[in-house]
């Protein structure tokens, strides 16, 4: 990172069509897992005017419903009229049942055979990151693009009139010394109801904008710049302007593209996708080393190989901020966790999660608002619970 720079990031609202996509593919997981906690399933979903397809690979001994998951989530996220209608909208299938041996075996974490066995299914570099911007360890940026479309959505369902489901937030922060130092600009876009007010909804974002920031470390000052629909009003949004696709939104989904992520989706993916979990497993690691005071920014890269349960490769990069060498951190790392696929899954209890949680799922969650520095879940990988042993 420049000592000096403005850094943007961007997040969406539910109703955004490619976020559409990544909730109805893992409200998908969430319904296999329930089911049948041994399910493997891969769901993938494209959404365009008036049409949803669903593609899914899965071996599962219980039916899952998904035409009906992907209504449900389409209607929870406000498109129950004639521009987008999650009652009367085409959903076309792709279905693929695979049987036996792509099930999962239990997870024991005491036989290291099982877990030796059960090895990646796809090379993947996947990535963690964790920075002191927030008391989450999460980028600003990011951080506040994520508060901003969550009150967006908010003043929506609690009836401000003119705006609909479909909405951006973008926050520009000024770094200096490679510490946020301000909100340089702020820029909300939303698709608007026939019968809106163009002035009393620029007014009513702006205050929504103020208010949503008022209390934060670093709120906006006289000189942040507050766009609201700066380009073209848009009077149609979500899937009948703009069509959607799982897996498209990665930076919204981990730290906003200020540190390196995998190219690979997050969502859609059952525990067994060491694409995912690896990700989760390695923003655990990076947050704990942080959190340790090792280091005030820490990036750890996981290499993983098809075919190979052990990782090809663990190194950490912590940007000159390392109190200790960043070869000595990894060491640490390498010695308190078992990366193989299978214990990821069941350190972090991936496979049994949705069960705990039938009304709201536990995957569907993070399709929104991104999978990392979540406040407001209870995430296995934010825990803090490596601290200790990681200051040696």
């Amino acid at each position: 990172m420049a000592s000096a720079m403005i850094f943007t990031s961007e997040s969406v609202t539910p109703g955004h069509p490619d976020k559409l996509c990544d909730q109805i593919s893992d409200a998908a997981i969430d319904a296999f897992l329930r089911a049948d906690t041994g399910a493997r399933a891969v769901v993938e979903c494209a959404i365009a005017t008036g049409i949803v397809f669903l593609a899914a690979r899965f071996a599962s001994e219980a039916p899952v419903d998904l035409p009906s998951i992907a209504r449900k989530v389409i209607a929870d996220a406000g498109y129950v009229d004639n521009g987008f209608d999650a009652r009367s909208c085409s959903i076309l299938t792709s279905f693929v049942e695979l049987r036996g041996p792509m099930r999962d075996p239990p997870a024991l974490l005491h036989d290291d055979a099982a877990i030796e066995a059960a090895v990646a299914q796809d090379q993947a570099n996947v990535f963690g990151y964790a920075c002191r911007d927030t008391t989450e360890l999460m980028p600003l940026p990011i951080s506040l693009a994520h508060r901003l479309a969550r009150s967006l959505d908010d003043a929506r369902r609690n009836g401000a009139p003119g705006l609909s489901p479909d909405g951006k937030t973008q926050v520009s922060i000024e770094y200096r010394g490679d510490r946020p130092a301000r909100i340089h600009t702020i820029s909300l876009t939303t698709a608007v109801t026939p019968d809106a007010d163009a002035q009393g909804l620029d007014d009513g974002l702006r205050s929504l904008v103020l208010a949503s920031l008022r209390e934060d470390a670093l709120a906006p000052d006289a000189a942040t710049k507050i766009h609201i629909n700066l380009g073209a009003t848009t009077e149609s949004g979500g899937p009948a302007r703009h069509a959607g696709l799982t897996g498209r939104k990665n930076g919204i989904d981990t730290y906003g593209e200020i540190a390196r992520q995998s190219g690979a989706a997050l969502s859609g993916k059952d525990p067994s996708r060491i694409d995912r979990i690896g990700a989760y497993a390695a923003r655990h690691a990076a947050k704990n080393v942080v959190a340790a005071g090792l280091a005030d920014r820490c990036e750890v890269h996981i290499a993983y190989a098809i075919g190979r349960a052990r990782p090809l490769s663990l190194s950490v990069e912590t940007y000159g901020t390392g109190r200790v060498d960043d070869g000595e951190i990894a060491a640490r790392l390498e010695r308190v966790l078992d990366l193989r696929p299978l214990a990821i899954a069941d350190r972090f209890a991936l496979r049994t999660r949705p069960v705990a949680a039938p009304d709201t799922g536990f995957y569907r969650p993070l399709a929104v608002y991104g999978h990392f520095g979540r406040a407001d879940l209870e995430l296995p990988w934010e825990r803090l619970d490596l601290v200790e042993v990681l200051r040696g």
